[in-house]
């Protein structure tokens, strides 16, 4: 699956993996370099709920979104670049491409 970046800072950090750690910490840094690994790697979103980091669809003001764990309350939240929803679920088998848009504690 290919993915882009909505924050410049994050794209710059994921291409050096010392600014990487510099700017997440060694923890996150690791499970965010394997999250992106797993992104790299699946077809379609509906691939990530085979993969760890227990992928999932977000509710709320958060509707339209997805996300993957990182350490602790951290999360990866990427949206559909284009996707085809049902009742306003995102048909997972639809998105090839998706924009990472931030690294956050949302709880």
């Amino acid at each position: 699956m290919e993915y882009s970046f909505t924050d410049r800072r994050l794209a710059r950090a994921v291409g050096s993996e010392a600014r990487l750690r510099r700017e997440y910490g060694k923890e996150r840094a690791m499970k965010l370099s394997q999250r992106l690994a797993a992104l790299r790697a699946a077809e379609t979103a509906a691939d990530l709920a085979m993969m760890p980091g227990r992928f999932h669809q977000l509710t709320g003001d958060r509707k339209g979104q997805l996300s993957l764990d990182l350490d602790g309350p951290y999360r990866l939240i990427f949206e559909p670049d284009k996707a085809e929803s049902d009742d306003g679920e995102i048909d997972l088998a639809s998105v090839c491409s998706v924009v990472i848009c931030e690294i956050v504690d949302y709880h």
